[in-house]
């Protein structure tokens, strides 16, 4: 097995599916483009859902690309071997073209006869069958073919090659239905010491390490029954951070090529050897660097807050590691030189990713000093053994930012004497609770793929457009979509405005809105390179995130649309089919936004 640099194995997955007449489509924006249904894009799935449910890809029936994603329901993991908050999927797709057999053994010749991984340590999992669908037997003769040409018999069972699991692990469906199937997910085996004699290749002891994984889409999920879609898609998608882990035999992705630089600049500014903080040290400036790279700033509120946090929590492990100046931006510069040979764009904003940290850092130290001053007053009223009642500490902690440790080092300081079981019981369990309501909170956000494709969904969806227009109407034509979110049971709207609207306003918006529905315009879609569209619709938002092929829906008539918008989708086909739009809340979201709520009843 050839060692191979991150970008090297980078580009031979590009051109081995080129190759294999798959055409090559950029990296869409972190920032999901005009599809408010999640924060960011999670995986390389997500961008392509439109036409994973039917429609037409201007690239053809094969892609290939290499989509950089953000995950942050992990980020308790981030600082062990290989998880990490940023992160490039590979992803090759078939829209109704080739099915199961191509698509896995395409898999196993890039692994096996492009980068040389031994088929020997090659495992695979496949879907056991339920009520709902049966075994998958064609993957596993498919599988069992495969191994067997390279002289490997693969059996199926608990401790063998091939390994069955149900719906949890090896079935993939978007939440509000449509296209769905069985995955087949490919194993690589470190050749580390097995956990128990119950160790499976699914076992998170690290033992296994998953590489990669095709779903494969041939049903239709409506309510709670499942169909035969009609039609066959394949997405795969693999870490190209545990690639490189593997083909540069290494222990964790901060060993590999393109993160160890930014680690040993962590290791050089710290005092302490604390080897999980100066993963994520690495881990959240190198997040950020990329999250900011799309336009995304701190703030209150979801995106925004996601970076903050990345940032702060960067900080906070700073100070654990004893490091007292300000250091993102020395890291940043470090992150931003490796990562710009695959985002160039990192390098025309690096001025702009580097002052946003610097800022960002010097706020959040005032706060820790805002902190510090809690922590005092709390041991300043402590009169007997301190334990930590209501985690405390975790308050100070979401308030200001300062860390439990620094909390109990200050106690000490002050010499008020610490209950250290009870301390952390408290911490943890506030903690927990948190947790919890966080995972309740962002459910619907960080869900693979599209969150939800509901009828109503879709309907709110199309209702952005109308909105849209109706505030240019009434406020003017500088009103731009700044942001947006869509449930099932609301759509939610972000725009520029120093005033929220009056009364009269809203009720204008509203008839306006419901004139256009009730006028039962038809709506349909045109693709365009990015300059046609761009002239068809000037004012767009989010103009740095278009492929050179987009969509241009049109509500009415196209020669004199009632609106046009660039979108992908997906929209109903005529607004009689909306029903009576109305809002029901407007809020300031920060400076000069405002925010609107609505709901088609």
């Amino acid at each position: 097995m050839k060692e191979l640099s991150y970008v090297e194995i980078r580009e031979k997955y590009l051109q081995f599916f080129a190759a294999n007449n798959h055409t090559i489509i950029p990296s869409a924006s972190l920032v999901p483009e005009n599809d408010p249904s999640t924060l960011f894009v999670n995986s390389g799935m997500f961008p392509l859902i439109p036409f994973l449910l039917g429609e037409k890809h201007p690239a053809g029936k094969r892609l290939v690309n290499s989509q950089r994603c953000v995950r942050t329901i992990d980020i308790e993991e981030v600082g062990d071997e290989s998880h990490c908050t940023t992160f490039e999927m590979l992803g090759n797709w078939s829209l109704n073209d080739y099915f199961k057999k191509e698509a896995i053994n395409l898999t196993i010749s890039f692994f096996v006869d492009d980068l040389g991984i031994d088929i020997e340590r090659i495992h695979a999992t496949v879907f056991e069958g339920d009520k709902d669908a049966p075994r998958d037997d064609e993957s596993i003769k498919i599988w069992q073919e495969l191994f067997e040409k390279r002289g490997i018999k693969a059996e199926v069972g608990k401790g063998k090659r091939i390994q069955t699991y149900g719906k949890k692990d090896n079935w993939w469906e978007l939440s509000g239905g449509g296209p769905c199937g069985p995955c087949t997910e490919i194993f690589y085996d470190t050749g580390k010491k097995s956990c128990s004699t119950h160790c499976h290749i699914s076992c998170n002891c690290g033992k296994y390490l998953e590489i990669g994984n095709n779903v494969l889409m041939e049903y239709f999920k409506e309510g709670n029954s499942y169909k035969p879609l009609g039609r066959h898609n394949v997405d795969f998608g693999g870490g190209l951070d545990r690639l490189a882990i593997i083909l540069q035999n290494k222990n964790s992705v901060f060993e590999t090529d393109i993160y160890s630089p930014i680690l040993e600049k962590v290791q050089e500014l710290s005092k302490k050897d604390e080897i999980r903080s100066q993963r994520i040290i690495v881990d959240h400036i190198k997040a950020a660097s990329w999250i900011i790279m799309d336009g995304i700033t701190p703030g209150r509120t979801e995106r925004e807050y996601i970076l903050r946090r990345l940032i702060r929590r960067a900080v906070r492990h700073g100070k654990i590691l004893g490091i007292e100046k300000n250091f993102t931006k020395e890291i940043a510069l470090v992150a931003i030189e490796k990562f710009s040979q695959v985002w160039n764009e990192l390098e025309e904003k690096k001025e702009k990713i580097l002052e946003i940290l610097e800022t960002e850092e010097e706020k959040f130290n005032k706060t820790l000093k805002e902190g510090l001053k809690e922590v005092k007053k709390i041991a300043q009223n402590t009169k007997h053994k301190f334990k930590n009642e209501n985690g405390v500490s975790f308050k100070i902690y979401e308030t200001y930012g300062f860390p439990p440790e620094m909390f109990l080092e200050e106690l000490q300081t002050e010499k008020i004497e610490v209950d250290k079981d009870s301390f952390w019981k408290n911490h943890n369990h506030a903690f927990q609770e948190h947790q919890e309501k966080s995972r309740s909170a962002s459910k619907g956000f960080f869900k693979g793929g599209l969150a939800d494709t509901s009828d109503k969904s879709i309907k709110l969806h199309t209702a952005t457009h109308l909105l849209l227009k109706a505030l240019k109407d009434v406020l003017g034509s500088e009103v731009y979509q700044k942001g947006s979110n869509i449930t099932p049971d609301r759509l939610r709207f972000d725009f520029p405005s120093e005033q929220k609207l009056t009364p009269e306003q809203i009720k204008e918006v509203e008839r306006i809105v419901n004139d256009a529905i009730d006028k039962g315009l038809d709506i349909k879609f045109e693709e365009k390179n990015r300059d046609e569209a761009m002239k068809i619709v000037p004012e767009a938002s989010f103009e740095e995130r278009y492929d050179e092929i987009i969509k241009v829906y049109y509500i009415g008539n196209k020669e004199n649309p009632y609106s046009a918008e660039i979108c992908n989708g997906p929209h109903v086909k005529n607004t009689k089919e909306l029903g009576k739009f109305k809002i029901i809340k407007q809020e300031n979201v920060g400076a000069g936004i405002k925010r609107i709520k609505a709901i088609l009843e």
